[in-house]
C-alpha cells in the first residue's frame, strides 16, 4: 500500500465506521430542504438510532428535529469523528477542508456532479477533492450513498428502515443503488452485516484500501463486492489474494459486456475490462466469482451459515417425480453428486414415508405435501447415517397448506407446521453434525396468494433464527454450496 495507506490507523476507521460526532452538512430547516440529501440522512439517521451526538450544518443557520443547525463546519465545538456532505458540487472542495481542519477522519460525499460527467469542471473538482484527501482525512465517493453500519447506526443514503443486526457480511459497492438493494435484500434473507460502502467515483477510499481493512476486520468473515472498475490492478490483485486467504470474497464485475463498459462510464467513470481477465484473475486469487446481485446474496448466505469445508455428496428429499431430473442435473452442474443411498438406509427410509408413489432412494420422494414434521426429522435423521452424505437439502412444500387451511377456515399461517419442521430440523443437525439446506418452494405469488407469501416469510424466520439457511429454488441452493465447495477446495489444496 501508498504512503498514505499506511498513515491511516485502525483508530481512524474506527471513527469512521463508529462516529461518536457526526457533522452532516446540507441540512436544511427551510420546509423545501426536506427533501435534500443532507436532510434525508439526518431523518434516517434518526430512524435508525444512531447515539452518537449529530451537528447539522447549512449557512442559513436554524434548528431542524430539535437541533441547532451551525453556520459554518468551524463553528461545531471541539472535533467530529465524521461528516456527512450533501452540498453542491462546486461547494463541496470547500467544505471538505473546513472538515479536515477540524480533524474529521474521514467524511462521505453523497453529492454528484464530478468526473461521472466528464466535464472538465467535473474532473477539476474531483482533482481537488482528491488533493485535500492526501492532506490527511479519507474520503468515501463522491457520487455515493456513503456508509451502513449496523452496530453504530450508520445507514446508507435512503436507508431508515435497514436493520440494526450488526452480522459477518461485509460489501464494497461502486454503485448507491446496488448497495441499498444488497442490504435491504440481506435483511429478508437471513444475511446480517458488519459495513457496507458505497463508494461511488472512489476518489480516495476504494476497493483495494477498503479489502485490506476488511481482511483484518474481526467482524467480517465474508466479503461480497460490486465492481465496475479499478484503478490499480497490481494494487488491487495483492489485496484481493491476500484478503482471500483468510476470508471468501465475492466479486459480481459490472460493465464486463461492450454496452455494460458504456454503461459504467457514465455511471461512475469507470472502465470495465475484459471478461476473460477479470476470470482469470478473480480464480488466481480464489475469489468467487457470481453474474448478479441475487447470485451474490445466495453464495453469501450459504456461507454464513454452512461449515468450513467441501460438501461433495448430497441428499435431497422434497416432492414430485421431476425432482430427481432436476436435482441430480444441478447437482453435476456444480460438481457434486447424488448418490444411491446404501441399501439399509434406503429400507429404513421407505418404512417411513407414505404410500403410495414415494421412493427412499435419492433423491428422496415423499409424493406427499402433508407429511408431518416428525416423520420428516425421522427421515433426515437416518438419511445422515449414510456416510456417503456430507450435506442434506429439504424442499418444503408448504405452501399446500393454504387447501387445508380453507378446510380449517383458518389462515395458512396458523395451519402450516414451520415452527415445527424448524425445530425437528435443528435437532438433526446437533444430532448428526451435517448441514441441512432448506428450500421454501412457491410457485403461488399472485394477488389471490398472498397469505402463502406472508407465511413463508414468517417460516424463513423460523429457519433462518435456528441456524439453517433457506433458498427460494433448488438449483439457487446447489449453486450456492457450488461456491462453497470450490473456495475452500482451492484453498484446502493451496495449504497442503
Amino acid at each position: 500500500m501508498d504512503k498514505k495507506a499506511n498513515q491511516t490507523t485502525r483508530e481512524d476507521f474506527e471513527r469512521i465506521f463508529h462516529p461518536q460526532r457526526l457533522a452532516i452538512v446540507g441540512v436544511s430547516a427551510e420546509e423545501d430542504g426536506a427533501r435534500g440529501f443532507g436532510t434525508g440522512m439526518l431523518n434516517a439517521l434518526n430512524a435508525m438510532g444512531f447515539e452518537g451526538d449529530i451537528f447539522p450544518v447549512n449557512p442559513k443557520g436554524g434548528i431542524f428535529a430539535g437541533l441547532t443547525i451551525y453556520k459554518r463546519v468551524e463553528d461545531i465545538p471541539e472535533k467530529i469523528d465524521f461528516a456527512i456532505i450533501a452540498v453542491a458540487a462546486k461547494a463541496v472542495p470547500e467544505v471538505l477542508e473546513s472538515c479536515r481542519k477540524k480533524g474529521t477522519a474521514g467524511a462521505e460525499i453523497l453529492s454528484a456532479g464530478f468526473s461521472e460527467l466528464g466535464t472538465a469542471e467535473g474532473k477539476d473538482l474531483e482533482n481537488k477533492i482528491r488533493g485535500i484527501a492526501a492532506k490527511g482525512i479519507r474520503v468515501v465517493g463522491p457520487n455515493c450513498f456513503g456508509i451502513y453500519c449496523p452496530r453504530s447506526g450508520l445507514t446508507l443514503l435512503p436507508g431508515p428502515d435497514l436493520s440494526r443486526q450488526s452480522g459477518p457480511v461485509a460489501f464494497l459497492s461502486q454503485s448507491g443503488g446496488m448497495a441499498i438493494d444488497f442490504a435491504h435484500k440481506g435483511k429478508w434473507m437471513g444475511i446480517a452485516f458488519s459495513k457496507v460502502v458505497s463508494f461511488g467515483n472512489g476518489v480516495d477510499l476504494r476497493e483495494t484500501e477498503l479489502l485490506r481493512y476488511l481482511a483484518d476486520d474481526q467482524e467480517t468473515r465474508v466479503i461480497g463486492m460490486y465492481v465496475e472498475g479499478i484503478k490499480d490492478g497490481d494494487a488491487f490483485f495483492q489485496e484481493i489474494k491476500y484478503t482471500s486467504d483468510k476470508k471468501p470474497v465475492i466479486v459480481c464485475k459490472g460493465g464486463l459486456s461492450l454496452a455494460g463498459q458504456r454503461m459504467v462510464i457514465s455511471h461512475t467513470a469507470s472502465m470495465g475490462g475484459s471478461r476473460i481477465i477479470w476470470q482469470s484473475i478473480l480464480r488466481q486469487v480464489n475469489a468467487i466469482q457470481v453474474q448478479n446481485l441475487e447470485e451474490l446474496a445466495e453464495a453469501a448466505l450459504a456461507f454464513c451459515f454452512l461449515p468450513q469445508g467441501v460438501f461433495k455428496q448430497i441428499s435431497v428429499v422434497g416432492g414430485g417425480g421431476a425432482l430427481g431430473v432436476t436435482a441430480c442435473d444441478a447437482a453435476e452442474t456444480f460438481n457434486m453428486e447424488i448418490p444411491t443411498l446404501c441399501a439399509s438406509i434406503q429400507t429404513r427410509v421407505g418404512h417411513l414415508l407414505p404410500k403410495p408413489g414415494s421412493s427412499g432412494t435419492n433423491p428422496i420422494d415423499v409424493a406427499n405435501p402433508f407429511v408431518e414434521p416428525k416423520v420428516l426429522k425421522k427421515i433426515l435423521r437416518v438419511t445422515a447415517e449414510d456416510k456417503q452424505i456430507d450435506l442434506q437439502i429439504i424442499i418444503s412444500l408448504l405452501y399446500h397448506y393454504k387447501t387445508m387451511a380453507r378446510l380449517l377456515g383458518k389462515p395458512v399461517s396458523q395451519v402450516a407446521p414451520y415452527r415445527e419442521l424448524a425445530e425437528g430440523l435443528r435437532d438433526v443437525v446437533k444430532e448428526t453434525g451435517k448441514p441441512i439446506v432448506v428450500i421454501l418452494a412457491n410457485p403461488k405469488r399472485g394477488v389471490d396468494d398472498l397469505d402463502i407469501v406472508e407465511m413463508l416469510a414468517l417460516a424463513r424466520r423460523e429457519f433462518l433464527d435456528r441456524g439453517l439457511p433457506v433458498f427460494d429454488e433448488l438449483h439457487e441452493a446447489i449453486r450456492a454450496i457450488g461456491h462453497v465447495n470450490a473456495y475452500y477446495a482451492r484453498r484446502n489444496t493451496k495449504n497442503e
